[in-house]
Protein backbone atom coordinates (compact mmCIF):
# COMPACT_ATOMS: atom_id res chain seq x y z
CA UNK A 1 0.00 0.00 0.00
CA UNK A 2 1.20 3.48 -0.79
CA UNK A 3 0.22 6.45 1.33
CA UNK A 4 0.60 9.98 0.01
CA UNK A 5 2.21 12.18 2.65
CA UNK A 6 1.99 15.96 2.78
CA UNK A 7 5.69 16.11 1.83
CA UNK A 8 6.41 13.01 -0.20
CA UNK A 9 5.18 9.63 -1.35
CA UNK A 10 5.46 7.19 1.52
CA UNK A 11 5.56 3.43 1.32
CA UNK A 12 3.58 1.70 4.04
CA UNK A 13 3.33 -1.95 4.90
CA UNK A 14 0.84 -3.97 2.93
CA UNK A 15 -0.41 -5.43 6.20
CA UNK A 16 -2.63 -2.36 6.54
CA UNK A 17 -4.64 -3.60 3.57
CA UNK A 18 -5.40 -6.87 5.32
CA UNK A 19 -8.32 -7.52 7.70
CA UNK A 20 -9.31 -5.46 10.65
CA UNK A 21 -6.99 -7.04 13.21
CA UNK A 22 -3.21 -7.29 13.22
CA UNK A 23 -2.29 -9.57 16.06
CA UNK A 24 1.09 -9.83 17.74
CA UNK A 25 2.55 -11.60 20.73
CA UNK A 26 5.19 -10.79 23.28
CA UNK A 27 7.70 -12.73 21.23
CA UNK A 28 7.21 -11.11 17.87
CA UNK A 29 4.22 -8.91 17.02
CA UNK A 30 3.07 -8.44 13.45
CA UNK A 31 2.78 -4.71 13.06
CA UNK A 32 1.63 -2.03 10.71
CA UNK A 33 4.73 -0.32 9.38
CA UNK A 34 5.45 3.23 10.41
CA UNK A 35 5.84 5.90 7.72
CA UNK A 36 8.59 4.95 5.32
CA UNK A 37 10.56 8.18 5.72
CA UNK A 38 12.01 6.84 8.99
CA UNK A 39 14.67 4.17 9.19
CA UNK A 40 14.15 1.30 11.69
CA UNK A 41 16.50 3.00 14.15
CA UNK A 42 14.59 6.26 13.81
CA UNK A 43 11.32 4.48 14.55
CA UNK A 44 12.42 3.89 18.15
CA UNK A 45 12.13 6.86 20.47
CA UNK A 46 14.31 7.83 23.41
CA UNK A 47 13.90 6.58 26.96
CA UNK A 48 14.27 9.55 29.30
CA UNK A 49 15.10 8.91 32.95
CA UNK A 50 15.73 11.09 36.02
CA UNK A 51 18.96 12.99 35.52
CA UNK A 52 18.35 13.51 31.82
CA UNK A 53 18.06 17.27 31.13
CA UNK A 54 14.77 16.60 29.31
CA UNK A 55 13.17 14.85 32.30
CA UNK A 56 11.73 17.91 34.14
CA UNK A 57 10.07 19.16 30.96
CA UNK A 58 8.42 15.82 30.23
CA UNK A 59 7.10 15.09 33.72
CA UNK A 60 4.39 17.71 33.33
CA UNK A 61 2.09 18.98 30.60
CA UNK A 62 0.43 22.25 29.75
CA UNK A 63 -1.19 22.57 33.19
CA UNK A 64 1.52 22.97 35.81
CA UNK A 65 -0.80 21.83 38.60
CA UNK A 66 -0.04 18.25 37.63
CA UNK A 67 3.46 16.79 37.88
CA UNK A 68 4.63 13.16 37.79
CA UNK A 69 7.83 11.48 38.93
CA UNK A 70 7.93 8.46 36.62
CA UNK A 71 10.74 5.92 36.42
CA UNK A 72 11.06 7.03 32.81
CA UNK A 73 9.32 8.69 29.89
CA UNK A 74 9.31 6.63 26.70
CA UNK A 75 9.08 8.62 23.49
CA UNK A 76 7.10 6.64 20.91
CA UNK A 77 7.84 6.94 17.19
CA UNK A 78 5.99 4.03 15.58
CA UNK A 79 3.41 1.33 16.18
CA UNK A 80 6.23 -1.18 16.67
CA UNK A 81 7.79 1.13 19.23
CA UNK A 82 4.46 1.44 21.04
CA UNK A 83 4.04 -2.33 21.16
CA UNK A 84 7.51 -2.90 22.54
CA UNK A 85 7.12 -0.14 25.12
CA UNK A 86 3.84 -1.64 26.29
CA UNK A 87 5.31 -5.15 26.44
CA UNK A 88 8.12 -3.90 28.66
CA UNK A 89 5.76 -1.99 30.96
CA UNK A 90 3.41 -4.97 31.29
CA UNK A 91 6.26 -7.35 32.05
CA UNK A 92 7.61 -5.00 34.72
CA UNK A 93 4.16 -4.35 36.21
CA UNK A 94 4.54 -0.60 35.67
CA UNK A 95 1.64 1.84 35.96
CA UNK A 96 1.54 3.81 32.70
CA UNK A 97 -0.07 6.95 31.36
CA UNK A 98 -0.41 8.15 27.77
CA UNK A 99 0.29 11.59 26.28
CA UNK A 100 -0.05 13.08 22.82
CA UNK A 101 -0.12 16.89 23.08
CA UNK A 102 0.05 17.38 26.84
CA UNK A 103 -3.12 19.50 27.11
CA UNK A 104 -5.04 17.30 29.53
CA UNK A 105 -6.97 19.53 31.96
CA UNK A 106 -6.71 16.96 34.77
CA UNK A 107 -4.14 14.51 36.17
CA UNK A 108 -4.74 11.65 33.73
CA UNK A 109 -1.14 11.77 32.48
CA UNK A 110 0.85 13.36 35.28
CA UNK A 111 0.17 12.11 38.79
CA UNK A 112 2.17 10.47 41.60
CA UNK A 113 1.03 6.93 40.73
CA UNK A 114 2.43 6.97 37.20
CA UNK A 115 5.65 5.00 36.73
CA UNK A 116 5.96 5.29 32.94
CA UNK A 117 4.72 8.02 30.62
CA UNK A 118 4.32 6.89 27.02
CA UNK A 119 4.68 10.05 24.95
CA UNK A 120 3.40 10.05 21.34
CA UNK A 121 4.31 13.64 20.48
CA UNK A 122 6.89 12.49 17.90
CA UNK A 123 4.29 10.55 15.87
CA UNK A 124 3.10 13.44 13.72
CA UNK A 125 2.41 12.03 10.26
CA UNK A 126 -0.65 13.14 8.27
CA UNK A 127 -1.24 11.29 5.00
CA UNK A 128 -3.77 9.86 2.58
CA UNK A 129 -4.23 6.08 2.61
CA UNK A 130 -5.69 4.98 -0.77
CA UNK A 131 -6.22 1.43 0.51
CA UNK A 132 -8.72 2.63 3.06
CA UNK A 133 -9.77 5.68 1.03
CA UNK A 134 -9.16 7.67 4.20
CA UNK A 135 -6.77 10.17 5.73
CA UNK A 136 -4.38 8.80 8.36
CA UNK A 137 -3.46 11.00 11.32
CA UNK A 138 -0.94 9.98 13.95
CA UNK A 139 -1.70 10.89 17.58
CA UNK A 140 1.13 13.36 18.13
CA UNK A 141 0.14 15.62 15.24
CA UNK A 142 -0.87 19.05 16.53
CA UNK A 143 -4.24 20.32 15.35
CA UNK A 144 -2.86 23.21 13.34
CA UNK A 145 -0.45 20.87 11.55
CA UNK A 146 -3.35 18.54 10.78
CA UNK A 147 -5.37 21.41 9.29
CA UNK A 148 -2.40 22.67 7.28
CA UNK A 149 -1.56 19.22 5.89
CA UNK A 150 -5.12 18.22 4.99
CA UNK A 151 -6.07 21.53 3.44
CA UNK A 152 -2.89 22.24 1.50
CA UNK A 153 -2.67 18.66 0.29
CA UNK A 154 -6.28 17.89 -0.57
CA UNK A 155 -8.52 20.88 0.24
CA UNK A 156 -10.18 19.06 3.16
CA UNK A 157 -10.18 19.23 6.94
CA UNK A 158 -11.75 17.91 10.14
CA UNK A 159 -14.10 20.11 12.22
CA UNK A 160 -11.65 20.27 15.13
CA UNK A 161 -10.72 22.69 17.88
CA UNK A 162 -9.20 26.14 17.96
CA UNK A 163 -6.07 25.68 20.06
CA UNK A 164 -3.22 24.96 17.63
CA UNK A 165 -1.02 22.87 19.93
CA UNK A 166 -3.56 20.31 21.15
CA UNK A 167 -2.50 16.80 20.12
CA UNK A 168 -4.78 14.84 17.83
CA UNK A 169 -4.60 11.74 20.04
CA UNK A 170 -6.60 13.03 22.99
CA UNK A 171 -8.70 15.55 21.07
CA UNK A 172 -10.17 12.90 18.79
CA UNK A 173 -10.74 10.22 21.44
CA UNK A 174 -12.87 12.64 23.47
CA UNK A 175 -15.07 13.69 20.55
CA UNK A 176 -13.46 16.85 19.18
CA UNK A 177 -15.30 19.98 18.06
CA UNK A 178 -14.60 23.45 16.74
CA UNK A 179 -15.93 26.38 14.71
CA UNK A 180 -16.96 24.09 11.82
CA UNK A 181 -18.91 21.64 14.00
CA UNK A 182 -22.30 23.32 13.63
CA UNK A 183 -21.91 22.81 9.87
CA UNK A 184 -20.21 19.39 9.88
CA UNK A 185 -20.64 17.71 13.26
CA UNK A 186 -18.00 16.47 15.66
CA UNK A 187 -14.54 15.31 14.60
CA UNK A 188 -15.51 11.73 15.48
CA UNK A 189 -18.50 11.89 13.15
CA UNK A 190 -15.89 11.54 10.40
CA UNK A 191 -13.71 8.89 12.08
CA UNK A 192 -13.44 5.81 9.88
CA UNK A 193 -10.92 3.65 11.72
CA UNK A 194 -8.50 3.53 14.62
CA UNK A 195 -5.32 1.51 15.23
CA UNK A 196 -4.87 0.57 18.89
CA UNK A 197 -2.23 -1.38 20.79
CA UNK A 198 -4.06 -3.39 23.46
CA UNK A 199 -3.20 -5.85 26.21
CA UNK A 200 -5.32 -8.80 27.29
CA UNK A 201 -5.87 -10.24 30.77
CA UNK A 202 -2.87 -12.55 30.36
CA UNK A 203 -0.60 -9.62 29.49
CA UNK A 204 -0.36 -10.38 25.78
CA UNK A 205 0.12 -7.29 23.64
CA UNK A 206 -1.22 -6.91 20.11
CA UNK A 207 -2.23 -4.24 17.64
CA UNK A 208 -5.81 -4.05 16.41
CA UNK A 209 -7.41 -1.95 13.70
CA UNK A 210 -11.12 -1.27 14.18
CA UNK A 211 -13.38 0.41 11.63
CA UNK A 212 -16.94 1.69 11.52
CA UNK A 213 -17.89 -0.97 8.95
CA UNK A 214 -21.02 -2.77 10.11
CA UNK A 215 -19.43 -6.20 9.64
CA UNK A 216 -16.18 -5.37 11.44
CA UNK A 217 -15.90 -7.70 14.47
CA UNK A 218 -13.90 -4.96 16.21
CA UNK A 219 -16.42 -2.21 15.51
CA UNK A 220 -17.15 -1.62 19.20
CA UNK A 221 -13.52 -0.64 19.72
CA UNK A 222 -13.90 1.98 16.96
CA UNK A 223 -17.12 3.18 18.60
CA UNK A 224 -15.42 3.56 21.99
CA UNK A 225 -12.93 5.97 20.41
CA UNK A 226 -15.71 8.24 19.13
CA UNK A 227 -15.95 10.10 22.43
CA UNK A 228 -14.99 7.53 25.06
CA UNK A 229 -11.98 9.57 26.13
CA UNK A 230 -8.25 8.98 25.98
CA UNK A 231 -6.25 6.57 28.11
CA UNK A 232 -9.08 4.03 28.49
CA UNK A 233 -8.67 1.16 26.04
CA UNK A 234 -5.13 1.07 24.67
CA UNK A 235 -2.48 3.04 22.82
CA UNK A 236 -3.86 4.79 19.75
CA UNK A 237 -1.18 4.84 17.07
CA UNK A 238 -3.24 6.01 14.10
CA UNK A 239 -6.65 7.42 13.22
CA UNK A 240 -8.25 7.32 9.76
CA UNK A 241 -10.87 9.83 8.57
CA UNK A 242 -13.47 9.60 5.86
CA UNK A 243 -16.86 11.31 6.03
CA UNK A 244 -19.67 8.76 6.44
CA UNK A 245 -21.47 9.49 3.18
CA UNK A 246 -18.38 10.03 1.02
CA UNK A 247 -18.08 7.85 -2.08
CA UNK A 248 -15.50 7.24 -4.78
CA UNK A 249 -11.73 7.36 -4.52
CA UNK A 250 -10.95 11.04 -5.10
CA UNK A 251 -9.43 12.16 -1.78
CA UNK A 252 -10.63 15.73 -2.25
CA UNK A 253 -14.21 14.43 -1.97
CA UNK A 254 -13.80 12.11 1.00
CA UNK A 255 -13.71 14.52 3.93
CA UNK A 256 -15.09 17.88 5.04
CA UNK A 257 -14.39 20.70 2.61
CA UNK A 258 -14.10 23.97 4.55
CA UNK A 259 -15.29 27.21 3.01
CA UNK A 260 -12.74 28.90 0.78
CA UNK A 261 -13.45 32.13 2.64
CA UNK A 262 -14.98 33.03 5.97
CA UNK A 263 -16.40 36.27 7.29
CA UNK A 264 -15.03 37.00 10.74
CA UNK A 265 -15.77 39.46 13.51
CA UNK A 266 -14.15 40.22 16.87
CA UNK A 267 -15.83 42.62 19.28
CA UNK A 268 -15.64 43.55 22.94
CA UNK A 269 -18.16 44.77 25.50
CA UNK A 270 -16.50 46.98 28.13
CA UNK A 271 -17.44 46.10 31.68
CA UNK A 272 -17.91 49.79 32.44
CA UNK A 273 -20.96 49.74 30.14
CA UNK A 274 -22.57 46.89 32.04
CA UNK A 275 -25.10 46.85 34.82
CA UNK A 276 -26.51 43.67 36.23
CA UNK A 277 -29.59 44.22 34.05
CA UNK A 278 -27.68 44.73 30.79
CA UNK A 279 -25.29 41.87 31.61
CA UNK A 280 -28.26 39.56 32.15
CA UNK A 281 -29.94 40.66 28.92
CA UNK A 282 -26.70 40.16 26.95
CA UNK A 283 -26.23 36.62 28.28
CA UNK A 284 -29.87 35.73 27.76
CA UNK A 285 -29.66 37.08 24.21
CA UNK A 286 -26.82 34.65 23.54
CA UNK A 287 -28.73 31.73 25.04
CA UNK A 288 -32.02 32.57 23.32
CA UNK A 289 -30.38 32.90 19.90
CA UNK A 290 -28.69 29.52 20.22
CA UNK A 291 -31.82 27.85 21.51
CA UNK A 292 -33.70 29.17 18.46
CA UNK A 293 -31.01 28.52 15.80
CA UNK A 294 -29.31 25.23 16.58
CA UNK A 295 -31.42 22.68 14.74
CA UNK A 296 -29.51 20.56 12.20
CA UNK A 297 -31.33 22.27 9.32
CA UNK A 298 -30.98 25.84 10.61
CA UNK A 299 -29.63 28.34 8.05
CA UNK A 300 -27.31 29.46 10.85
CA UNK A 301 -25.34 26.21 11.01
CA UNK A 302 -22.70 28.02 8.92
CA UNK A 303 -22.17 30.49 11.77
CA UNK A 304 -20.28 29.76 14.98
CA UNK A 305 -19.24 31.99 17.85
CA UNK A 306 -16.93 31.91 20.85
CA UNK A 307 -17.93 34.28 23.65
CA UNK A 308 -15.49 34.92 26.50
CA UNK A 309 -17.50 36.18 29.46
CA UNK A 310 -14.42 37.47 31.24
CA UNK A 311 -14.10 38.52 34.84
CA UNK A 312 -14.51 42.24 35.49
CA UNK A 313 -10.79 42.39 36.31
CA UNK A 314 -10.12 41.72 32.62
CA UNK A 315 -12.08 44.80 31.60
CA UNK A 316 -14.17 43.41 28.72
CA UNK A 317 -16.33 40.55 27.51
CA UNK A 318 -15.05 39.37 24.11
CA UNK A 319 -16.67 37.58 21.19
CA UNK A 320 -15.24 36.04 18.03
CA UNK A 321 -17.68 34.97 15.32
CA UNK A 322 -17.09 33.17 12.03
CA UNK A 323 -19.52 32.50 9.19
CA UNK A 324 -19.04 30.71 5.88
CA UNK A 325 -18.59 33.61 3.46
CA UNK A 326 -19.59 31.50 0.47
CA UNK A 327 -23.22 31.03 1.54
CA UNK A 328 -25.81 33.47 0.15
CA UNK A 329 -26.45 36.35 2.51
CA UNK A 330 -23.44 35.63 4.75
CA UNK A 331 -23.12 39.31 5.68
CA UNK A 332 -26.76 39.46 6.76
CA UNK A 333 -26.44 36.25 8.80
CA UNK A 334 -23.55 37.76 10.71
CA UNK A 335 -25.14 41.19 11.07
CA UNK A 336 -28.41 39.71 12.33
CA UNK A 337 -26.51 37.59 14.84
CA UNK A 338 -24.49 40.49 16.22
CA UNK A 339 -27.59 42.67 16.38
CA UNK A 340 -29.44 39.96 18.29
CA UNK A 341 -26.63 39.75 20.83
CA UNK A 342 -26.92 43.37 21.97
CA UNK A 343 -30.66 43.86 21.46
CA UNK A 344 -32.26 45.72 24.37
CA UNK A 345 -28.99 46.22 26.24
CA UNK A 346 -27.97 49.73 25.23
CA UNK A 347 -24.45 48.37 24.76
CA UNK A 348 -22.12 49.73 22.10
CA UNK A 349 -19.46 47.19 21.20
CA UNK A 350 -15.84 48.22 20.65
CA UNK A 351 -12.75 46.78 18.99
CA UNK A 352 -11.10 43.84 20.71
CA UNK A 353 -7.79 45.41 21.65
CA UNK A 354 -6.62 42.99 24.35
CA UNK A 355 -5.93 39.25 24.29
CA UNK A 356 -8.73 37.22 25.83
CA UNK A 357 -8.35 33.62 26.90
CA UNK A 358 -8.14 31.57 23.72
CA UNK A 359 -8.17 34.68 21.54
CA UNK A 360 -5.49 37.15 20.59
CA UNK A 361 -6.18 40.86 20.28
CA UNK A 362 -7.95 41.50 16.96
CA UNK A 363 -8.67 45.24 16.71
CA UNK A 364 -8.84 45.04 12.90
CA UNK A 365 -11.96 42.85 13.09
CA UNK A 366 -14.23 45.38 14.79
CA UNK A 367 -15.88 45.56 11.38
CA UNK A 368 -16.38 42.10 9.79
CA UNK A 369 -13.71 41.06 7.33
CA UNK A 370 -13.40 38.30 4.74
CA UNK A 371 -10.32 36.10 4.70
CA UNK A 372 -9.31 32.62 3.52
CA UNK A 373 -10.51 29.90 5.90
CA UNK A 374 -7.03 28.65 6.74
CA UNK A 375 -5.84 32.18 7.43
CA UNK A 376 -8.68 32.69 9.90
CA UNK A 377 -7.89 29.33 11.47
CA UNK A 378 -4.29 30.40 11.97
CA UNK A 379 -5.41 33.75 13.35
CA UNK A 380 -7.46 32.30 16.19
CA UNK A 381 -5.48 29.08 16.51
CA UNK A 382 -1.86 30.12 16.87
CA UNK A 383 -2.13 33.16 19.13
CA UNK A 384 -3.74 31.81 22.29
CA UNK A 385 -1.89 33.89 24.89
CA UNK A 386 -3.53 32.31 27.94
CA UNK A 387 -4.60 28.75 27.33
CA UNK A 388 -1.32 27.78 25.65
CA UNK A 389 0.94 29.35 28.29
CA UNK A 390 3.11 26.36 29.29
CA UNK A 391 4.01 27.88 32.66
CA UNK A 392 0.51 28.43 34.04
CA UNK A 393 -1.84 26.48 36.26
CA UNK A 394 -5.52 26.14 35.44
CA UNK A 395 -8.93 24.96 36.59
CA UNK A 396 -11.65 23.97 34.13
CA UNK A 397 -15.27 22.88 34.49
CA UNK A 398 -17.67 22.17 31.65
CA UNK A 399 -21.36 21.94 30.83
CA UNK A 400 -23.60 21.30 27.85
CA UNK A 401 -26.68 23.55 27.78
CA UNK A 402 -29.93 22.49 26.12
CA UNK A 403 -31.84 25.68 26.97
CA UNK A 404 -31.23 29.33 27.70
CA UNK A 405 -29.90 30.46 31.07
CA UNK A 406 -32.28 30.73 33.99
CA UNK A 407 -32.58 33.94 36.00
CA UNK A 408 -30.62 32.30 38.80
CA UNK A 409 -27.82 31.30 36.44
CA UNK A 410 -27.29 34.76 34.94
CA UNK A 411 -27.43 36.22 38.45
CA UNK A 412 -24.76 33.73 39.59
CA UNK A 413 -22.56 34.61 36.63
CA UNK A 414 -22.84 38.33 37.28
CA UNK A 415 -22.11 37.92 40.97
CA UNK A 416 -19.00 35.77 40.54
CA UNK A 417 -17.65 37.52 37.45
CA UNK A 418 -17.83 40.95 39.10
CA UNK A 419 -16.69 39.89 42.56
CA UNK A 420 -14.14 42.53 43.69
CA UNK A 421 -12.58 40.11 46.18
CA UNK A 422 -11.34 37.94 43.31
CA UNK A 423 -9.37 39.89 40.73
CA UNK A 424 -7.72 37.43 38.35
CA UNK A 425 -8.05 38.88 34.82
CA UNK A 426 -7.35 35.44 33.28
CA UNK A 427 -10.72 34.15 34.43
CA UNK A 428 -13.64 33.56 32.11
CA UNK A 429 -16.72 31.56 31.24
CA UNK A 430 -16.32 30.51 27.62
CA UNK A 431 -19.55 30.01 25.69
CA UNK A 432 -19.20 27.95 22.51
CA UNK A 433 -21.82 27.73 19.77
CA UNK A 434 -23.02 24.15 19.50
CA UNK A 435 -25.84 22.15 17.98
CA UNK A 436 -26.46 22.22 14.24
CA UNK A 437 -25.09 19.10 12.59
CA UNK A 438 -23.74 17.92 15.95
CA UNK A 439 -27.37 17.30 16.83
CA UNK A 440 -28.11 15.39 13.62
CA UNK A 441 -26.65 12.20 15.12
CA UNK A 442 -28.37 9.91 17.60
CA UNK A 443 -27.11 9.84 21.19
CA UNK A 444 -25.73 6.32 20.75
CA UNK A 445 -24.29 6.74 17.24
CA UNK A 446 -20.98 7.62 18.85
CA UNK A 447 -19.67 7.35 22.39
CA UNK A 448 -20.12 11.13 22.64
CA UNK A 449 -23.77 11.19 23.67
CA UNK A 450 -24.52 14.92 24.03
CA UNK A 451 -26.50 15.41 20.84
CA UNK A 452 -29.25 17.81 21.93
CA UNK A 453 -27.25 20.78 23.22
CA UNK A 454 -27.31 24.31 21.81
CA UNK A 455 -24.17 25.72 23.41
CA UNK A 456 -21.33 24.52 25.58
CA UNK A 457 -19.71 26.18 28.60
CA UNK A 458 -16.23 26.11 30.08
CA UNK A 459 -15.67 27.80 33.43
CA UNK A 460 -11.93 28.40 33.61
CA UNK A 461 -9.23 30.37 35.33
CA UNK A 462 -5.42 30.50 34.98
CA UNK A 463 -2.76 31.59 37.47
CA UNK A 464 1.04 31.52 37.64
CA UNK A 465 2.04 29.57 40.75
CA UNK A 466 1.03 27.30 43.61
CA UNK A 467 0.34 30.25 45.90
CA UNK A 468 -2.80 30.96 43.89
CA UNK A 469 -4.25 27.44 44.08
CA UNK A 470 -6.69 27.96 46.95
CA UNK A 471 -8.15 31.20 45.64
CA UNK A 472 -8.53 30.08 42.04
CA UNK A 473 -9.78 26.57 42.72
CA UNK A 474 -12.13 28.11 45.27
CA UNK A 475 -13.51 30.50 42.67
CA UNK A 476 -14.05 27.74 40.10
CA UNK A 477 -15.78 25.46 42.61
CA UNK A 478 -17.90 28.26 44.01
CA UNK A 479 -19.31 29.53 40.71
CA UNK A 480 -19.97 26.01 39.42
CA UNK A 481 -21.80 25.01 42.62
CA UNK A 482 -23.83 28.22 42.55
CA UNK A 483 -24.65 28.06 38.83
CA UNK A 484 -25.94 24.47 39.12
CA UNK A 485 -27.31 24.75 42.65
CA UNK A 486 -30.73 23.39 41.65
CA UNK A 487 -29.15 20.11 40.48
CA UNK A 488 -26.64 19.44 43.23
CA UNK A 489 -23.78 21.54 41.90
CA UNK A 490 -23.34 19.77 38.53
CA UNK A 491 -25.07 19.87 35.11
CA UNK A 492 -27.23 16.76 35.49
CA UNK A 493 -28.64 15.55 32.14
CA UNK A 494 -32.22 16.85 31.99
CA UNK A 495 -34.30 19.14 29.80
CA UNK A 496 -32.03 22.14 30.47
CA UNK A 497 -28.51 20.75 30.84
CA UNK A 498 -26.76 17.73 29.36
CA UNK A 499 -23.75 16.81 31.45
CA UNK A 500 -20.04 17.46 30.90
CA UNK A 501 -17.40 17.09 28.17
CA UNK A 502 -14.78 14.40 28.81
CA UNK A 503 -12.06 16.43 27.06
CA UNK A 504 -12.54 19.00 29.84
CA UNK A 505 -12.14 16.48 32.67
CA UNK A 506 -12.79 17.57 36.24
CA UNK A 507 -12.24 15.16 39.14
CA UNK A 508 -14.51 17.23 41.38
CA UNK A 509 -17.60 15.76 39.73
CA UNK A 510 -16.58 12.35 41.10
CA UNK A 511 -16.35 13.77 44.65
CA UNK A 512 -19.63 13.81 46.63
CA UNK A 513 -18.38 16.88 48.48
CA UNK A 514 -18.75 18.83 45.21
CA UNK A 515 -21.26 16.67 43.34
CA UNK A 516 -24.30 16.50 45.60
CA UNK A 517 -26.67 15.41 42.85
CA UNK A 518 -26.44 11.68 43.47
CA UNK A 519 -25.73 11.29 39.74
CA UNK A 520 -22.41 9.52 39.11
CA UNK A 521 -19.61 11.22 37.20
CA UNK A 522 -19.88 8.57 34.48
CA UNK A 523 -23.46 9.66 33.70
CA UNK A 524 -22.42 13.31 33.51
CA UNK A 525 -19.79 12.50 30.88
CA UNK A 526 -21.29 9.53 29.03
CA UNK A 527 -25.00 9.41 29.90
CA UNK A 528 -26.59 6.17 28.65
CA UNK A 529 -23.48 5.13 26.73
CA UNK A 530 -21.44 4.27 29.81
CA UNK A 531 -22.66 0.68 30.10
CA UNK A 532 -21.62 -0.06 26.52
CA UNK A 533 -18.23 1.58 27.12
CA UNK A 534 -17.79 -0.71 30.12
CA UNK A 535 -18.48 -3.73 27.91
CA UNK A 536 -15.85 -2.54 25.42
CA UNK A 537 -13.45 -2.01 28.28
CA UNK A 538 -14.02 -5.56 29.55
CA UNK A 539 -13.32 -6.97 26.09
CA UNK A 540 -10.24 -4.94 25.23
CA UNK A 541 -8.70 -4.06 28.60
CA UNK A 542 -10.10 -6.64 31.02
CA UNK A 543 -7.20 -6.19 33.43
CA UNK A 544 -7.84 -2.42 33.65
CA UNK A 545 -4.24 -1.74 32.65
CA UNK A 546 -5.17 1.62 31.09
CA UNK A 547 -6.64 3.69 33.88
CA UNK A 548 -6.66 7.15 35.43
CA UNK A 549 -8.75 9.19 37.85
CA UNK A 550 -11.86 9.23 35.62
CA UNK A 551 -11.26 6.09 33.59
CA UNK A 552 -13.94 3.67 32.46
CA UNK A 553 -14.35 0.65 34.72
CA UNK A 554 -14.62 -2.76 33.00
CA UNK A 555 -18.05 -4.32 33.16
CA UNK A 556 -18.36 -7.08 35.74
CA UNK A 557 -17.96 -10.62 34.43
Amino acid sequence: MRGVNRRTMLTRSAVLLGGTAMAGTMAGPALAAAPGHRSPAEQTGATIQPGDPRYPLLTTGNNQRFVAQPDYIKMIRSTADAEQALIEAVRAGKRISVRSGGHCFSDFVCNPEVEVILDFSEMTDVSYDPGRRAFAVEPGARLMNVYEALYKGWGVTIPGGICYSVGAGGHIAGGGYGLLSRAHGLVVDHLYAVEVVVVDEAGRVRTVTATREADDPNRDLWWAHTGGGGGNFGLVTRYWFRSPHATGSNPTQLLVQPPSEVLVSAISVPWDQLTQKSFSRLLKNFGAWHEANSAPDSPYTKLSSLFNVCHKAHGTLDMFTQVDATVPGAEKLLDDYLTAMTAGTGIKTVAMTNPSGELTAMPFLASPRRMPWLQATRLVGTNNPTITNPTSRGAHKSAYMRKNFSDHQVSAMYRHMSDPSFENPNTMIVLFSFGGQVNAAADDATANSQRESVFKMCFQTFWPDEAGDDANLGWARSIYEDFFSTTGGVPVPNDATDGCYINYPDKDVADPHYNKSGVPWSTLYYKGNYARLQQVKRQWDPGNFFRHSLSIEPAAH
